[in-house]
């Protein structure tokens, strides 16, 4: 699982890699690929919840292997894209298919790892994403200065196929294989999570909001440095791993943390509103990006954004799962993925819109305070009282 995490972020990180090429060769501008990108995380967060439950209905095997069949077509399709258009429609197929990615790696998780070890097991399954952003300027840059851009989204085809391969072989443990563990008690199955349970909303504002940062950095760092700092594509490649290293440090950072609270005894409530309230202030730094001169400087605050960014994703799916049964862990993952998609897609025209602009203090101010409204929201909908009322009208 963490293998398919790294290469859907592969998939999706190469376009963000060679835009500013790509934008020159089909005269796209800042807000139409804003757009492009909006289109993804639509059919992204459209996908997430639905592949979830499907998940849970179908099991991780069959389920992961018809998601990564469809998405990778859809990565190799790239290479035929000549505007704003085709590039639209390649990349909301994409976003369908990767909609599967972390339902199917928490899903993973909550069937072959006891609770003690399931804050890092999210840690392992979900890095992926943020080693594939590392990666990717590695891998891709060489094949893009050789070939040129087009056989880059043929490679990204081909290493999904490999996994395919792989997973045929992995996913006949018994664990993955029997997705339906018995049920040790006589009660009904639980509930999945309803729309109208206010905790639902907590974790989508927690998770969605929290998570800007990953989103805005992701896409828009390349531009930022091609536009604001006059730095080419090959320069970009060079460094733009430095950014996603912190996210994949901090997934296991973080992870540690909650596992490490959890086994203290301390209540997970209060673990998850202490580590996304520190997470809140520390992400505030990224705002100050437009007035950093010095290249390393910004490259050190993106990777510690991306860093901070993992106070909010950890902790927030871990209160999903205490407060919902795993049995539906593919779909509570759909909805946290989900909402980032949905902030992603509202989010990137404007911010495409504002780096057309040059209003750059704008937008790295907007994506900074995200989070702190995401913990806000969450807050207020987490205090007993209100929690207490709505159960009471349940």
């Amino acid at each position: 699982m963490l293998l398919v995490s790294l290469i859907s972020y592969i998939d999706r990180n190469t376009l963000a890699l060679l835009i500013p090429t790509i934008m020159k060769e089909t005269h796209l501008s800042a807000e139409q690929y804003g757009f492009i990108v909006s289109a993804f995380s639509i059919a992204y967060m459209i996908s997430n919840p639905l592949w979830g439950s499907l998940l849970d209905r179908m099991g991780l095997r069959l389920g992961m292997l018809v998601a990564v069949s469809f998405w990778t077509a859809a990565s190799m399709s790239h290479a035929l894209a000549a505007g704003f258009l085709s590039f639209a429609i390649a990349r909301t197929a994409l976003g369908f298919g990767e909609g599967a990615t972390f339902p199917g790696g928490l899903r993973a998780v909550v069937q072959t790892l006891r609770p003690t070890e399931q804050a890092r097991g999210i840690a392992v399954a979900y890095s992926g994403g943020s080693l594939g952003a590392i990666v990717t300027p590695i891998v891709v840059t060489p094949i893009f200065l050789k070939w040129g851009w087009r056989p880059a989204f043929l490679f990204t085809g081909g290493i999904g196929l490999a996994w395919i391969i792989l997973w045929s072989f992995v996913s006949r443990r018994a664990d993955v294989r029997d997705f339906k563990p018995a049920r040790t008690d006589k009660l009904p199955p639980p509930h999945p999570p309803r729309w109208t349970d206010p905790r639902v909303w907590s974790f989508i504002l927690a998770y969605g909001l929290g998570a800007t940062p990953l989103g805005f950095v992701m896409y828009a760092a390349s531009i930022y440095l091609s536009q604001a700092l006059g730095k080419d594509q090959a320069f970009l490649g060079k460094v733009l791993w430095i950014p996603p290293l912190g996210w994949e440090v901090g997934y296991f950072f973080w992870g540690w943390m909650v596992d490490r609270m959890t086994a203290q005894g301390i209540p997970k409530m209060t673990t998850v509103r202490r580590l996304m309230r520190a997470a809140v202030f520390l992400s505030l730094p990224l705002a100050a990006v437009p007035w950093m001169t010095a290249t390393w400087l910004v490259l050190l605050e993106m990777f510690f954004a991306m860093f901070v960014i993992v106070g909010f994703v950890v902790p927030s799916v871990a209160y999903a799962t205490h407060v919902y049964a795993a049995d539906h862990a593919g779909l509570i993952a759909g909805i946290g993925a989900g909402s980032y998609g949905a902030i992603v897609a509202l989010t990137m025209p404007l911010f495409g819109k504002l780096f057309d602009m040059r209003r750059y203090d704008i937008a790295f101010a907007v994506a900074a305070l995200m989070p702190a409204l995401g913990y806000v929201g969450w807050h207020w909908i987490n205090q007993p009282s209100r929690l207490v009322a709505h159960e009471e009208v349940e």
